[in-house]
């Protein structure tokens, strides 16, 4: 797939991403949301048993600051450290810390109260959108995009695939069982960070053509006779 196709797709999705997340804001803003919110809430919780709350709160608990942090820094060790790449190891960053810095302040903007039906656990700040939705996308997407081309077989990439599928997804159901966020919450975490993942990985791609191409007329004029 050449550039610019993979950046009209990296755009295109950044693109849909940041409506959906509009059109969510949207229904949030005006209230009319409520009764998806509070079925999806009824249904997950329907499952509620001792040892599903546990797990719940293990993920929960995953999806936080500390071992979000913890996380990023042992990828960080691993990329540079390991892969010796460090504009990958930029792009990592970029991506945690806009994601980070995007949530906090859609918080602000938006004030949204946290639901107040079936706590099963508590939470500080505002709800909207989900900060462990926003930065489970985040850091497992950036980690599967980097890591993708550094595995060969198929059988290694449908794991990493499904690895990191699941802990977004999972991360973002428990703050819905333990009752500290509204499912519109999660879904809007979800699409503010597909927004900014996709653009900064589209930013990156170009970043990338355009130094190896410079690179590659560097070469060429080193190497052609005097």
């Amino acid at each position: 797939m050449n550039l610019k196709k993979q950046l009209f797709i990296a755009f295109l999705i950044s693109f849909i991403a940041l409506m959906g997340f509009g059109i969510m804001a949207l229904l949030v803003s005006k209230h009319t949301i409520l009764t998806f919110d509070g079925n999806i809430i009824s249904f997950i919780q329907g499952f509620e048993a001792p040892m599903l709350t546990t797990v719940m709160k293990f993920f929960s608990f995953i999806g936080g600051t500390t071992p979000v942090i913890l996380i990023s820094l042992l990828s960080i060790i691993f990329l540079y450290q390991v892969l010796k790449h460090r504009s990958e190891l930029v792009l990592f960053i970029a991506v945690i810390l806009g994601a980070n810095v995007l949530f906090l302040t859609l918080k602000q903007l938006f004030h949204r109260a946290r639901p107040d039906l079936h706590r099963l656990a508590e939470a500080s700040n505002y709800s909207f959108p989900s900060g462990h939705a926003t930065m489970a996308f985040a850091l497992y997407g950036v980690l599967t995009f980097l890591l993708w081309r550094h595995i060969s077989t198929r059988l290694g990439r449908t794991l990493l695939i499904i690895l990191s599928g699941f802990m977004i997804v999972t991360i973002g159901i428990s703050r819905i069982y333990l009752g500290v966020h509204y499912p519109s919450d999660i879904i809007a975490g979800y699409f503010i960070s597909a927004f900014w993942l996709t653009f900064a990985i589209g930013f990156y791609q170009r970043y990338k053509d355009s130094y190896n191409r410079q690179k590659q007329a560097n070469e060429r004029k080193r190497n052609s006779p005097k």
